[in-house]
């Protein structure tokens, strides 16, 4: 058998389940059949487990993965001149003022813990390994979901030596507002999305039938569900409440591989029948590519008399 075959089988799922209740991996390596350094590698469903919550989430399916070591340092250009057309005889102009910027995504671990019974403790190790995972994975994909939403609403408004800029459009949800903030969008934002509180989709529809249905206020754009942005009708004024552009301008960085990586805590819980398992996924995220995203912000209300 392949080590592919292997960590596809009930016996090394068995033998996983046993490496994350005690901590012991000989019996996972034993069945391996390479020497394996670091990390006993996960059952092929834990990573079909972990790449389906991420791909399943419509958001993350868009953004950049990367796997690099440490700290990533990522450039970007702050501010550059133009070509120019040289006529013979005339005097050249100086050269390109090129301005670069570094963003640094610094890794942090994205954690969840979760309480299961004794009786779930009993399964069978797939059952167990899959009951587990499944929770914990998505937990960990919706926290940095929440996260990269962060990033875009603290970016500032213009380019930092440290920092990329995103620009606010501020307009209430209407047939042209997608389309306002897009066109602030560079050439390079390809594959253009919005990403908006589910409630937001319904302001955006009013205004779509007030308008007779005269013009699609998503502009053809891919509509994505987001719940860590707030809906539109409970955002504070000035709030972003809509994320427009290309998502590739989020990149996220897993130096330590895309894995999840649990500890068990028996003893915690004890008098209740309870097993804690805590899972941490280590990961450095931020904005790397300017010109990529609009952020919509709520406009103030308007002053009555």
């Amino acid at each position: 058998m392949t080590d592919l075959e292997i960590r596809n089988s009930a016996e090394y799922c068995e033998a996983y389940k046993h490496y994350i209740i005690t901590g012991d991996d000989k019996e996972c390596r034993s069945l391996l059949t390479t020497n394996v350094s670091g990390d006993v590698p996960v059952p092929v469903m834990v990573e079909n487990t972990v790449k389906h919550a991420w791909e399943s989430n419509a958001f993350l399916s868009k953004v950049r993965k990367t796997a690099f070591r440490g700290n990533l340092k990522v450039p970007f250009e702050k501010s550059n001149t133009d070509a120019y057309v040289h006529t013979e005889g005339t005097t050249g102009l100086t050269e390109e003022d090129l301005q670069l910027g570094i963003v640094t995504l610094t890794p942090a671990n994205i954690k969840k813990w979760i309480k299961i019974s004794d009786e779930a403790v009993a399964m069978g190790g797939e059952a167990f390994v899959q009951y587990v995972y499944d929770e914990l994975a998505q937990k960990i994909m919706e926290k940095l979901v929440s996260e990269l939403v962060g990033k875009a609403n603290s970016a500032p408004t213009s380019h930092s030596d440290v920092a990329i800029a995103i620009p606010k459009a501020t307009e209430a949800p209407g047939v042209m507002t997608v389309q306002d903030a897009a066109a602030q969008l560079s050439e390079e934002a390809t594959d253009i999305c919005i990403a908006l509180n589910p409630l937001t989709i319904q302001a955006f529809n009013a205004a779509y039938a007030s308008g007779n249905f005269a013009i699609d206020p998503f502009a053809g754009v891919t509509v994505i569900k987001c719940s860590a942005l707030p809906a539109y009708s409970s955002a504070d004024t000035n709030a972003m409440y809509a994320i427009v552009g290309d998502l590739k301008a989020f990149q996220v960085n897993y130096p330590e591989g895309e894995g999840i990586v649990t500890k068990w805590d028996d003893l915690t819980y004890a008098e209740d029948d309870m097993v804690k398992i805590v899972a941490r996924q280590y990961a450095g995220y931020g904005v790397t590519a300017p010109g990529r995203l609009v952020r919509l912000c709520k406009p103030a209300a308007a002053e009555t008399t």
